[in-house]
């Protein structure tokens, strides 16, 4: 794994000599992390040095996207958190393109030995398997049905779907398998498949969310970097809307004096767009996002970065992150109850249900097994049984 270093930046002292001292994070165009930091099993760590070989720029260099392909052993998580709407969800990838600093995923890339930073968001892996797996899992006789969510870990839309095409082999099983499954993306590609999601929704069998952050497409760019711009994201609500399909805002995450003051308008937007339900949550910084995130701050709005930090310790008992289930989606304390307060009052006015109630509404009573399942893959031989082998 590569590793990017902050230049150094010499800096005049009191006794005339020089001094080293980091100068801010770089930002590279398209992408949300700055750094390519350590993840939190790294055994090895890594101490910047000044080799007298620095070159003052004012970029970074561009990071390239490689995607690697994967043999998945299972394709169906499954959680018990009683602020999640689902128990199964299923990523066709890992990693994610678009870039997003928020993102909770983030820290899942320190179980491949890989950075949450850079690395999240450029060294990706695609369940080529995906749609094989899920037909095997639903052909079990002891499956039962629940509502699956798709690209919750990291986005089923990101930019390399459009060649991979895993999400829409998903999708064709589960539409053969009439089981019932929800979508959230911040994605416009969604839209290629309206011809399987909209017979579906009129099934009672699908529905979607679109992630609007911010309708500030300069803020955008940096938080979200590969994402759709919001005015995008808001033409695709109208567009699945108006083939069937009920899709939901999701607001999140707000994030103090960076996103929060939109809050209204946002929902106004969306429900302009056709959206019937809306949903949010909080900045949360498990793990390796809280110094991504600090790392971001400082890159893109150093003017406000204590501001931020503050209201979200605020909102945390005084933490940068709780992960207690009670507050982890929508914090605690003031600030929290007044965000909880404008969002309810903003979707109230506007006729907005909660996306979680739309999710739990999806019929599972027609579910059926599908009627071609591949044979597993060859095990290997067991050494006993095998005998010996010929060298030649």
């Amino acid at each position: 794994m590569g590793t990017i270093d902050f230049p150094l930046q010499r800096e005049p002292v009191d006794d005339g000599h020089l001094s080293l001292a980091p100068s801010p994070p770089l930002a590279r165009k398209g992408r949300g992390a700055v750094s390519n930091l350590e993840g939190r099993y790294e055994v090895n760590g890594r101490e910047r040095f000044d080799d007298g070989w620095a070159v003052d720029d004012d970029a970074a260099p561009a990071f390239k996207t490689v995607v690697t392909d994967e043999i998945a052993k299972s394709i169906l998580s499954r959680n018990t958190s009683p602020d999640i709407p689902f128990s199964v969800s299923l990523n066709p990838y890992r990693g994610c393109e678009h870039g997003c600093i928020y993102c909770f995923a983030r820290p899942t890339h320190s179980y491949l030995g890989l950075s949450p930073g850079l690395d999240f968001e450029s060294r990706l892996f695609a369940k080529v398997n995906a749609a094989e797996l899920l037909r095997r899992e639903l052909a079990k006789p002891g499956y039962v049905p629940e509502h699956i969510a798709i690209g919750v870990n990291t986005d089923a839309y990101q930019p390399c779907e459009r060649e991979r095409k895993l999400t829409r082999a998903v999708l064709e099983v589960l539409a053969e398998c009439r089981h019932p499954a929800g979508l959230i993306t911040k994605s416009s590609l969604i839209e290629r498949d309206i011809d399987i999601l909209a017979p579906m929704a009129a099934q009672g069998l699908a529905c979607a969310a679109v992630t609007l952050t911010t309708l500030d497409a300069g803020i955008s760019r940096t938080l979200e970097p590969r994402a759709a711009a919001p005015m995008r994201r808001l033409r695709t609500i109208r567009t699945l809307t108006e083939a069937g399909i009920p899709v939901s805002v999701s607001v999140a995450p707000i994030i103090p004096f960076v996103t929060e003051p939109e809050i209204e308008r946002i929902l106004e937007a969306a429900r302009d767009a056709g959206a019937i339900g809306a949903h949010y949550t909080v900045l949360r910084l498990p793990h390796e996002v809280n110094p991504l995130f600090h790392e971001w701050l400082q890159a893109h709005f150093p003017d406000r970065a204590q501001r931020v930090m503050n209201r979200i310790r605020e909102m945390r008992g005084g933490k940068d992150y709780d992960s207690d289930f009670a507050t982890r989606m929508k914090g605690a304390g003031v600030w929290a109850d007044l965000i909880r307060q404008r969002f309810e009052k903003a979707s109230g006015r506007l006729g907005f249900s909660d996306l979680r109630g739309r999710f739990g509404r999806l019929d599972r009573s027609q579910f059926r097994r599908p009627l071609v399942v591949p044979a597993p893959p060859k095990q290997k031989r067991d050494a006993k049984g095998a005998g010996q082998l010929d060298l030649f």
